[in-house]
């Protein structure tokens, strides 16, 4: 187990200390892993209702997350996936409420129910009215048990938002009681895990699961789904969620709904805004009116991969209680919707107008060439990417197959002569390809074009070409031979070609020479220290992997071989 932890029996206690260090309006009790309001009243009859939830840690940010005004006045934390204890929870109530009494917001599980309940009625006992809503929004169950026993899951955190509200507003007890309740009775949640958590305690993952297989249908608890599916694309998994959520709540078009995108804790927020993308997609799919949505991490499972989906139907008051203000440092703002509208696009002046000159012969023998080179960049992805991924960020195969469909979608007015098919590809890999490698095949392209647009276009011309095209890549990232770069294949075999023509050999052995001095010069940079790029960041670990960027360079210059000569 790799954890940022101490001891496992401490981590409960120091991470609220760590949360509210940093939270002014959060106070932690001496006596329990209890967060107040630090501006509770200190005469009991000046507080208005006040709304407590809690539960096992390890959902973070929930629940200290979402104490603040208009949202909890108290959040109670038992041990990671463990409900807190009943004194625990009676701590809260006391330290909180007033003649006004508290409301309960408890998730399903038994071991909540049983110390919310209990402490519930000890409060009672003292005087103090107490009454709690439970919340069942794991509709995942929904053929496996009646709706009184579904689990209660990331929608909880919807309805700690309206009840809230509700409290802050001046409501009754029966009348925050009465709003919870509905909101939580118009909720469904579903979930989806791609792997499992590890418990602190426990040491080792929930469970396994295989590298083509998911969990859907799960708890917050680190436990299993209640099916195992086959991965999926993102939004076929959306739909599986949302079709599961809208049957079950039976919302029917033209109904207003709020929607929550809640990451399990290891979902990063690139993922779930694709989430949201197909979710807003297909609600309104289907006629709901979405007038509220968030997405983030509000109720997690430890460092789980995965994501939930949670849908509210609105009426104007469940409205008004999720736009009314909080200080909760957790809560995800207004959640207002940019408008709908397609997406724009920019006409771009082309660079390179269409050319109304004739083909230069010899110029299908440069398209050929280029698209060898297209495909040697398709064939070549996964190796390229496991290079990259070794010393770099592991994009260049992508980035490299989506230059080579650039390549293959030039216009024909792009093979006119040399000069223009070279600038024509500069351009498109300078569109389609991102990073460094972008703008470094688009500068050499661009530089060679140049020259050879002053006339010859003979085997020394293009030498002349190649070999200032390598110096443009050398000015523009600011690399030397032996920096282990592209330059380390590039600059030998530039050298080579130009040397070897000069010497009188024939166009087809002169390239011969290129290639085996590209190939020397690749093979080199695994034994160089990386002085530039990401790789420099690695040091001596990069030692042993071939530079990517050279690598790519070999791939094409192998491609062209049968090219030329």
């Amino acid at each position: 187990m790799k954890k940022l932890v101490n001891e496992p029996r401490a981590v409960v206690r120091q991470m609220l200390e760590g949360f509210v260090a940093l939270a002014p309006g959060q106070v932690l009790l001496d006596e329990e892993t209890v967060v107040i309001r630090a501006d509770t009243p200190a005469d009991p009859r000046q507080r208005k209702v006040s709304v407590i939830s809690g539960g096992g840690s390890g959902h973070e940010p929930a629940h200290a997350g979402y104490v603040g005004a208009g949202m909890l006045d108290a959040a109670v934390a038992g041990d990671v996936f463990t409900s807190p204890s009943t004194d625990a929870v009676l701590t809260a109530i006391r330290a909180v409420s007033g003649p006004a009494g508290s409301l309960l917001v408890v998730k399903n599980y038994t071991g909540d129910r049983l110390n919310f309940g209990l402490a519930a009625e000890l409060a009672r006992a003292e005087g103090i009215p107490v009454e709690v809503v439970v919340v069942a929004d794991d509709v995942a169950l929904r053929d496996t048990v009646e709706p009184a026993r579904r689990r209660g899951i990331a929608g909880t955190v919807l309805v700690h938002k309206i009840a809230g509200a509700a409290a802050a507003a001046g409501l009754s007890l029966k009348d925050v009681l009465r709003e919870a309740q509905a909101a939580s009775a118009e909720l469904g949640t579903m979930g989806v895990a791609l792997g499992p958590c590890t418990v602190p305690a426990a040491g080792r993952p929930g469970f396994t699961l295989g590298d083509d297989e998911i969990e859907l249908g799960l708890g917050i608890h680190g436990e299993q789904g209640v099916r195992r599916v086959p991965l999926q694309q993102v939004d076929a998994l959306v739909d599986t969620l949302l079709s599961t959520i809208i049957e079950d709540r039976n919302l029917q078009a033209r109904t207003p709904v709020a929607l929550l995108v809640n990451g399990l804790g290891g979902t990063p927020p690139m993922e779930l805004a694709i989430v949201t993308r197909r979710a807003l997609t297909l609600l309104r799919e289907r006629g709901l009116r979405v007038e509220r949505a968030w997405t983030g991490t509000f109720l997690s499972a430890l460092e789980m991969p995965g994501c939930s989906l949670s849908v509210l139907k609105l009426d104007d008051s469940r409205l008004a209680r999720l736009d009314a203000k909080t200080t909760a440092p957790a809560w995800g703002g207004e959640g207002r919707l940019a408008p709908e509208r397609p997406v724009r696009s920019v006409p771009a002046t082309p660079l390179t107008p269409p050319s109304q000159e004739a083909r230069q012969p010899g110029m299908e023998r440069v398209k050929e060439a280029a698209l060898a080179v297209a495909t040697a960049f398709e064939a070549s992805e996964t190796r390229l990417t496991e290079l990259d991924s070794a010393a770099g960020d592991g994009d260049l195969g992508l980035s490299l197959s989506r230059g080579a469909a650039a390549i293959r979608a030039l216009p024909e007015s792009s093979w006119t002569n040399p000069s223009r098919a070279l600038t024509s590809i500069g351009d498109a890999l300078r569109r389609a390809i991102g990073g460094s490698s972008g703008p470094f095949y688009a500068t050499a392209l661009l530089r060679a074009a140049r020259r050879l647009s002053e006339g010859s276009t003979d085997a020394p011309a293009w030498a002349d070409a190649f070999g200032l095209a390598v110096d443009a890549v050398a000015q523009l990232g600011g690399a030397r031979p032996g920096d282990r770069t592209m330059l380390d294949a590039l600059k030998p075999a530039a050298d080579a070609f130009a040397r070897e023509l000069k010497a009188g050999r024939s166009t087809a052995e002169a390239w011969a020479a290129t290639v085996r001095e590209g190939e020397q010069g690749a093979e080199a940079t695994a034994r160089m220290q990386p002085r530039l790029g990401r790789a420099s960041y690695l040091g001596s670990r990069a030692l042993g992997v071939p530079d990517a960027g050279a690598a790519a360079v070999v791939v094409w210059l192998k491609a062209l071989t049968p090219f030329i000569g």
